[in-house]
């Protein structure tokens, strides 16, 4: 004959209770209030190990159905199914019927911020990453049940023989992760997190695979490798040109627009979407500059075209070709990123200019979060001076041996 349950609440006696702590019904319900919470809880041991299954909050479930829902509890542990892994089935199955897959969720979280991002390039990169390392293992799986054990299936596999793109794809699951569970479509800790988390159980990065800095060519070699360029052919030539007297990036001497452009002004404006710190740069154009846009003047073909058109209509150079005209002028080894590097270089070591006009010149953030609070002006007078310095310099044929300082005036 089963044990008779002893009921010890009522549901007066309920409303009355406000002492922090466990309150016991009887048949493993009790009442926990903590923090101001009053919440229904079911005790009971599984494995040897004592478990709590939360009901639910008491302003919203009535010690009647309190008492049923524990009855309900019990009879699953009679029969060798654990409440809190019955629940979690059930809702796994509720979000595969939803659509509330790992797949689904990320096309989501994709969709809700590609707006944001950059390019379709980067939409289009975050969604094949996905699709190649983390779906098949994912995918299928509702993002309320993805665990640890899920994620590091995912990532050991590549973490040691592909360490950028791991570490890359565990940054995504976390945000999809992250996006579901604002969502309320998962509790508990994000399984992709790195501190406290995975930093535990795989190696750094860093410990893998040493931080790799673009290779920089020498700014003593720079004058001669713009006058190889000055005798090339091509947009690729003229484009490389172009990017290393005004010390941009790649994406954004590609992309440069005539609408960017005020020949009046001497002045190229690069909207914010355009660039990596997502804020407008203005950039003061040097003589040279200004006359390889003069030269490409007549070929404009629109007020808002290219002005380093690529061979397909509507796109830009390719960095390929950026890349080949940097080889063919200056041999193996440089990457066209690593131009901006001898730019810096060389502002630091033959210019008097301060370290701020330099960063500013590179559109650098500033780390120093006081010194950046307090300099609200873009330096864009310091800057057109430093870029003509910069231009004489690469454009002077004349080399001695040893190069002499060019005193910058601040």
């Amino acid at each position: 004959m089963p044990k008779q349950i002893r009921d010890r609440l009522t549901a007066l006696g309920v409303k009355r209770i406000t002492a922090p702590g466990f309150h016991a019904d009887g048949g493993g319900l009790y009442l926990r209030i903590e923090d101001g919470r009053r919440l229904w809880v079911f005790r009971f041991t599984w494995q040897t190990k004592r478990c709590w299954f939360a009901i639910g909050p008491e302003r919203d479930i009535g010690l009647a159905d309190a008492r049923e829902q524990a009855r309900l509890c019990r009879l699953m542990v009679r029969d060798g199914v654990n409440p809190i892994e019955a629940r979690q089935a059930d809702k796994a199955a509720r979000q595969i019927e939803a659509g509330q897959t790992f797949d689904a969720v990320a096309r989501r979280y994709i969709a809700a911020h590609e707006a944001r991002w950059r390019s379709v390039k980067h939409a289009a990169d975050w969604l094949n990453s996905l699709t190649m390392y983390a779906f098949p293992a994912l995918g299928a799986k509702p993002v309320a049940s993805i665990t640890i054990a899920d994620v590091l299936d995912v990532l050991e596999p590549i973490w040691r023989e592909k360490p950028e793109t791991a570490a890359r794809v565990r940054g995504r699951i976390e945000a999809v992760l992250g996006y579901a569970s604002a969502r309320k479509w998962r509790e508990g800790p994000n399984p992709a997190a790195w501190q406290g988390n995975l930093k535990h159980l795989l190696p750094p990065k860093s410990d893998i695979a040493p931080v790799q800095h673009f290779a920089a060519i020498p700014y003593a070699d720079l004058p001669a490798a713009m006058t190889a360029l000055g005798n090339a052919d091509g947009f690729g030539a003229l484009a490389l040109r172009f990017l290393i007297l005004t010390a941009t990036r790649s994406s954004e001497a590609r992309g440069c627009r005539w609408s960017e452009i005020d020949l009046e002004k001497g002045l190229w404006t690069v909207p914010g979407d355009r660039t990596k710190s997502g804020r407008e740069h203005r950039i003061p154009l040097p003589k040279a500059a200004l006359a390889i846009l003069h030269d490409l003047k007549p070929l404009q073909r629109a007020p808002d075209g290219l002005v380093f058109p690529g061979g397909r209509p509507g796109s830009p150079l390719s960095d390929v070709a950026l890349s080949k005209a940097l080889k063919a002028a200056a041999g193996e080894g440089f990457t066209v990123h690593g131009c901006r590097s001898g730019f810096r270089d060389w502002c630091a070591e033959m210019t008097a200019y301060p370290r701020e006009i330099a960063e500013i010149a590179l559109s650098h953030s500033n780390s120093d979060k006081t010194e950046a609070a307090y300099q609200r002006g873009d330096l864009l007078d310091k800057r057109r001076r430093l870029m003509e310095e910069w231009a004489i310099y690469l454009t002077t044929t004349a080399r001695t041996a040893e190069a002499v300082p060019i005193r910058g005036r601040a």
